[in-house]
């Protein structure tokens, strides 16, 4: 994604995520804003998105992180808010193994505490080692830890795959994560 459309990006995060009222703006109880809504409170704050813009984003972003409704009226974002929504995920069950991203510094406490929420709904699970590492290298220097997520599921632990191929669970308890060797 190109650095104009990056920015763009960041900002329907914050406000489909995380900050609706930041712009006035009303997320219904699934997540989903009005899009010309979304377009015209945004550019009342500075932001000059267009619903060309907007679409294009969604369209071309790697991730995604963003879903526009079959009418084209709505949007919402796959997953990752830290405001209650009910994305009417679909409970599944989760491979073998998957993968959390995070940062070397966090190691300590994930190893007493484990895996948390943390501001979010859910845990992030990733299905390949690549991208929980891209996700570590985002917060520092990266590690990838394995989580058994079929023994957790198997011990009665709720997974959730996302539109866009996230897995989303709850707390991941240490004795379900295998740590880097050299970590």
């Amino acid at each position: 994604m190109d650095r104009r459309l990056e920015s763009k990006s960041k900002f329907l995060s914050l406000v489909l995520r995380h900050e609706p009222g930041r712009i006035g703006l009303e997320l219904d109880s699934a997540g989903w804003a009005d899009l010309d809504d979304l377009v015209r409170l945004a550019n009342a704050h500075g932001r000059g998105l267009t619903r060309a813009l907007v679409e294009e984003i969604v369209a071309t972003n790697d991730k995604r992180r963003f879903a526009i409704d079959p009418s084209g009226t709505r949007i919402r974002a796959n997953q990752g808010h830290s405001v209650a929504v009910d994305l009417g995920l679909v409970p599944a069950e989760p491979p073998e193994v998957l993968f959390h991203g995070t940062a070397t510094r966090f190691l300590p406490l994930i190893r007493a505490t484990g895996l948390s929420p943390r501001s979010r709904q859910h845990v992030h699970l990733s299905a390949n080692r690549a991208t929980a590492l891209a996700v570590g290298r985002r917060h520092g220097t990266p590690a990838v830890l394995v989580v058994h997520a079929a023994d957790m599921h198997r011990d009665g632990h709720a997974f959730f795959c996302s539109a866009n191929g996230v897995w989303l669970t709850g707390v991941v308890l240490p004795l379900y994560l295998d740590f880097p060797h050299d970590a």
